[in-house]
């Protein structure tokens, strides 16, 4: 009705934006021999956008009590509208229910960043319900015959390569589980995924494994062990992942038995 766009509520462009904060909600105090400080706007209560912006209401939420609301929240107040709960079920599979909407992406730490972008290639594709069969994709040729050689019969890819570095770094046991599951899923659609990791919950979930090794550094750098996670487990050529993996199946065994 006021001829508002998109634009109007976002805090990284002049117009709907608190113009005494440049809408960060916070102003910097420069300190002559101290570094700098950073308080609360007063223009806006650290809120980011100006009074007109903050008039306009949707379920009685202005714009910044909905970049206030952590994940958790907004999938219950989203869920009227596909697209935005998608995403944010996806951003709650992944175990970031508990950061905000418009949490800054410089607090965001390296795993929380790379879940995101996690989020942000399942949000592209359509993928299976979670629990359907798996579709493993060796050497270039999907299980299931739809795909060889990673093209599809029309010529286009048939499948994304997925490259992590150790995701699991400051994870909870319960979020490391969530991350297998959204992995999996990712496999399940036909791509390719690709983790360097020590965490053996996720090591004992591959297709295949690459050990390099025997130490590190100098010492390193040779390829000791590859195959399935039982063959790894079951080997005898100086593994040091073969030999905790097989106490790991061995104890996961017992405890599932």
């Amino acid at each position: 009705m006021r001829g508002y766009t998109p634009s109007r509520f976002s805090f990284n462009v002049a117009g709907g934006r608190c113009e005494g904060c440049a809408g960060q909600g916070v102003k910097k105090i420069e300190m002559s021999f101290l570094p700098n400080v950073s308080v609360r706007c007063d223009v806006c209560a650290g809120r980011r956008f100006n009074s007109e912006t903050l008039s306009v209401l949707y379920r009685e939420k202005s714009i910044a009590d909905v970049l206030a609301m952590n994940v958790d929240e907004a999938v219950d107040f989203f869920s009227a509208h596909p697209t935005v709960h998608r995403a944010l079920l996806l951003l709650q599979e992944v175990g970031l229910g508990y950061i905000t909407l418009g949490q800054p992406s410089p607090t965001l730490s390296g795993g929380e960043a790379q879940r995101i972008k996690l989020v942000t290639e399942l949000a592209k594709t359509k993928l299976p319900p979670t629990g359907s069969s798996r579709r493993v994709i060796r050497n270039g040729e999907a299980a299931s015959g739809e795909a060889r050689m990673g093209r599809t019969a029309a010529g286009r890819p048939a499948c994304t390569l997925y490259v992590l570095d150790e995701p699991t770094i400051g994870l909870h046991m319960a979020d490391v589980e969530k991350l297998i599951r959204v992995l999996q899923r990712l496999v399940d659609a036909g791509n390719t995924v690709v983790v360097i990791e020590h965490n053996l919950d996720i090591i004992a979930e591959a297709d295949w494994i690459i050990d390099l090794g025997p130490e590190g550094g100098g010492k390193g750098g040779r390829i000791v062990a590859k195959g399935t996670p039982q063959a790894v487990a079951a080997g005898t050529n100086g593994s040091h992942t073969g030999r905790f993996l097989a106490e790991f199946l061995k104890d996961r065994s017992a405890s599932s038995s």
